[in-house]
C-alpha cells in the first residue's frame, strides 16, 4: 500500500495565515505544510484540503483515479469546492466499514474528541490508521487490535496522549512507522520539530513524501538515557516530562518526598501532578539504584539535586568532622552505584537535574560543598547519557545527541 502525504499541516496550514509568530515566520520553503490529507495507492484521499490536485501533481500523481473521498474533520462537508472529476466527499459511520472499488477495506475508528479516524487495509494486507487532529481512539485495547499498523498518522504533538493509548494497546509496535500530520505551529520547524518527533519515537516528513507501507525502514528510536539540566523555573521539567508523554505506564519517581506543614511544597507538588497523565504511576524515593536495575516502564527521575540532599544528608556531609571523616568517601561511592546504574540499565529513563555553579558562590562551606558535588554528579550522569539538555528560559539546547 503506497501512502502519499499531500500535505501534513494543520487544518489552517503552515504558516498559518496572518499568523506574525515566530514558528510561522520560519514555515517557508521546504518547511511549509498545507492541510494534511493522504492519497492512497492513488484511489481513496483522505481528507479533501485546499490545492489538494496541484500537491498531487507537484508529487508525481494525478488525482483522476480517486474512487472514494473520506472527511475526517469534524464538519459536514467538502473543507474546499470539489475539483472536477473527483466523487462526492463523505463519512463513514463510527465503528461501520466501508469496501473501495479498488479493493481497500476502509473501518471508521470511533475517536473521543470530534472527528472521525480511519483504519485502512490494503490489497495486498498492508493497515494503515490515520487519526484528525487532536483526535484519539476510544476504547481500544488488546482484545480489538489483531497487530500492529504498519503506518499510523496522527497529531503526535498535540495529541501524544493519543500515541501513548495506541502503544498501551499494542496498535503501535517497535515497527509501526509513526508519522506526525497535522503539524501547527506550536513546535518550531526544523531541528526542534525532529528532535520532539524522536522524542516520541516518530517522525515528521515534507508534504509530497510517498510511504510504502510495511516496507522495512530503521524505526525511530528515542535515546534510552536522557538527562535535562537547567536553573529554577527553567522549564526543565516540563520539557522531561513532554520526552514522555507518548509513552504510556511512565514511572515517575520524586525524590523530593513530602514535607510535613510546607503550604507552598505542596502546592509546587500539586501542580506537577495536574499536568502528569493519569496513566502515570508517581514513586516517592530516593532508592533509584533498585528501579534502574528492574525492567519496566519508563522512569522519569525528578530530580537528581534532590536526591544528592538525600545522599548528603545520610553521609553527614553538612558536619566538617564528619565529612572529613568518612562522610567524603560515603557520598562518592554511593553516587557511583548510581552512575553504575544508569550505565547498566535497560529501561527508558529521563533524569532531571539542576544547573548549577554559574551564579553566586555560596556564602557558606557547605553551600559551596553541595555545589561542588552536584557539578560533579551531573558530569558523572551527563557521561553515560546518550541525550544531555540544557532548559534556558523554556528552550532547549542540545548538548549532547549519540544516535545508534
Amino acid at each position: 500500500m503506497e501512502l502519499t502525504l499531500l500535505g501534513t499541516g494543520t487544518p489552517e496550514g503552515l504558516p498559518r495565515p496572518g499568523c506574525p509568530c515566530a514558528a510561522c515566520a520560519a514555515s517557508v520553503g521546504t518547511r511549509a505544510r498545507a492541510a494534511t490529507a493522504v492519497l492512497v495507492d492513488g484511489a481513496l484521499l483522505l481528507d479533501l484540503t485546499p490545492g489538494a490536485v496541484l500537491a498531487g501533481a507537484r508529487a508525481g500523481h494525478s488525482l483522476a483515479g480517486v474512487r472514494q473521498v473520506l472527511l475526517t474533520h469534524p464538519h459536514d462537508g467538502p473543507a474546499v469546492e470539489l475539483p472536477p472529476g473527483l466523487p462526492d466527499a463523505g463519512r463513514v459511520p463510527d465503528g461501520q466499514e466501508l469496501s473501495v472499488i479498488s479493493g481497500h477495506r476502509v473501518r471508521a475508528v470511533p475517536m473521543d474528541a470530534p472527528g472521525t479516524g480511519y483504519e485502512v487495509t490494503g490489497p495486498d494486507g498492508g493497515r494503515l490508521l490515520y487519526l484528525p487532529p487532536h483526535g484519539a481512539p476510544s476504547g481500544t485495547d488488546r482484545t480489538t487490535v489483531p497487530r500492529p499498523y504498519d503506518v499510523v498518522l496522527a497529531d503526535v504533538l498535540g495529541r501524544p496522549q493519543a500515541l501513548a493509548r495506541l502503544r498501551a494497546s499494542g496498535a503501535v509496535g517497535p515497527a509501526t512507522d509513526v508519522i506526525a500530520v497535522h503539524v501547527d505551529h506550536d513546535t518550531p520547524p526544523g531541528r526542534e520539530l525532529e528532535r520532539r518527533c524522536t522524542a516520541a519515537g516518530a517522525r515528521a516528513v515534507p508534504d509530497g513524501t510517498t510511504v510504502i507501507a510495511g516496507e522495512y525502514r530503521a524505526a525511530a528510536d528515542p535515546p534510552r538515557r536522557t538527562l535535562v539540566l537547567g536553573g529554577a523555573r527553567s522549564g526543565k521539567s516540563f520539557e522531561a516530562e513532554r520526552r514522555l508523554e507518548s509513552f504510556p505506564e511512565v514511572v515517575y519517581v520524586a525524590t523530593g518526598g513530602t514535607r510535613d506543614g510546607d503550604t507552598e511544597w505542596a502546592q509546587r507538588v500539586g501542580l506537577h501532578r495536574e499536568r502528569r497523565p493519569a496513566s502515570w504511576r508517581t514513586l516517592e524515593t530516593c532508592e533509584l539504584v533498585p528501579l534502574l536495575a528492574e525492567e519496566g516502564p519508563p522512569l522519569l527521575v525528578d530530580c537528581l539535586a534532590l536526591w544528592l540532599t538525600d545522599a548528603m544528608d545520610r553521609a553527614g556531609a553538612w558536619d566538617d568532622a564528619e565529612w572529613a571523616r568518612h562522610g567524603q568517601h560515603q557520598l562518592r561511592d554511593r553516587v557511583a552505584e548510581l552512575v553504575a546504574a544508569v550505565r547498566a540499565t535497560r529501561r527508558r529513563v529521563v533524569l532531571v537535574s539542576n544547573e548549577v555553579g554559574a551564579g553566586v558562590v555560596p556564602a557558606t562551606a557547605s553551600g559551596r560543598r553541595f555545589r561542588d558535588e552536584l557539578g560533579r554528579l551531573n558530569n558523572a550522569v551527563a557521561g553515560e547519557c546518550e541525550h544531555v539538555l540544557l532548559v534556558v528560559a523554556g528552550q532547549p539546547l542540545v548538548l549532547k545527541e549519540q544516535r545508534g
